[in-house]
């Protein structure tokens, strides 16, 4: 055993401890935040739903096939990897999509290989935009985005360029 074992073991001792100390009702306060957290789940869910449906329709349905294939010479064109493509396409929309186009990068071409060198950057560097935007905007019940959208988009387009040119330079790939 190793002294990871014991960090959650011992964090919830402590809190529990305290809680005593200050004369908490740690029970209550518990249901009290299971009420919470569940009652932050049913608001969200609808935009949750929606975005999962319309992500495995997108995929069933070939546009991301397409969509990949529209924007490979742009890709190439800017030093990325086409192999990376369906991935960097994917990535602002689901994490257990782009998690599955990062596993079919590794196995195909290997974690050494260039993409998959460059697969491993954008999974590390980017955020599932969509995914998290609907969550807090739904969470917060905040109807006008403004600049939130572009600007984390931009933040994409700008993990996509970036990550074969790190690789490029940092690797010597």
């Amino acid at each position: 055993m190793s002294l990871t074992d014991f960090i959650i073991p011992v964090f919830i001792a402590f809190v529990m401890i305290y809680g005593l100390i200050k004369k908490v009702d740690i029970f209550g306060e518990f249901t009290a935040g299971v009420k919470e957290g569940l009652s932050t789940v049913y608001e969200i869910f609808p935009s949750l739903f929606c975005l999962v449906v319309t992500i495995a329709v997108f995929r069933a349905s070939g546009g991301m096939d397409l969509l990949s294939e529209l924007l490979s010479p742009v890709f190439t064109a800017i030093g990325f990897p086409s192999e990376c493509a369906p991935l960097a396409v994917l990535r602002p929309f689901s994490g257990s999509g782009s998690i599955a186009l990062f596993d079919d990068v590794m196995t195909r071409y290997g974690p050494d290989s260039f993409p998959g060198r460059v697969a491993s950057v954008i999974l590390g560097s980017s955020e599932t935009t969509f995914y998290t935007l609907s969550v807090y905007f739904a969470a917060t019940k905040v109807k006008k985005t403004g600049y939130a959208l572009p600007a984390a988009l931009c933040g994409d387009v700008a993990v996509c360029v970036m990550s074969g040119l790190a690789v490029r330079m940092l690797l010597g790939c």
